[in-house]
């Protein structure tokens, strides 16, 4: 049985950095970067806490298809996609439950 997948872009506090990443459970995976579950990696040493963008998808290989078209693109093709849908970059982490 194939789950569902989400594409999602987190945000440093600064905005100066962005990590591109892809999940079956988006909640889950937001607060481990929140709370820096995993502290040596790349999103807890740039402090990539706020959730700026989301996207789900049916099926997760096309998830993983959509995060690699993603992580392709230009920083300005990332910031055109959040403010597609998040136009102020606000936290959108309470908005996924």
């Amino acid at each position: 049985m194939n789950k569902g997948g989400n594409v999602y872009i987190i945000a440093s506090v600064n905005r100066r950095t962005l990590y591109v990443g892809v999940t079956s459970n988006l909640a889950k995976r937001t607060w481990e970067h929140r709370t820096k579950v995993y502290p040596d990696s790349y999103t807890a040493k740039y402090n990539c806490v706020q959730l700026v963008y989301y996207s789900h998808f049916g099926n997760i290989i096309d998830a993983i298809a959509e995060e690699k078209r993603i992580k392709g693109g230009s920083r300005q093709d990332k910031e055109d996609l959040i403010n597609s849908m998040n136009y102020n970059w606000d936290d959108l982490y309470d908005n996924i439950y």
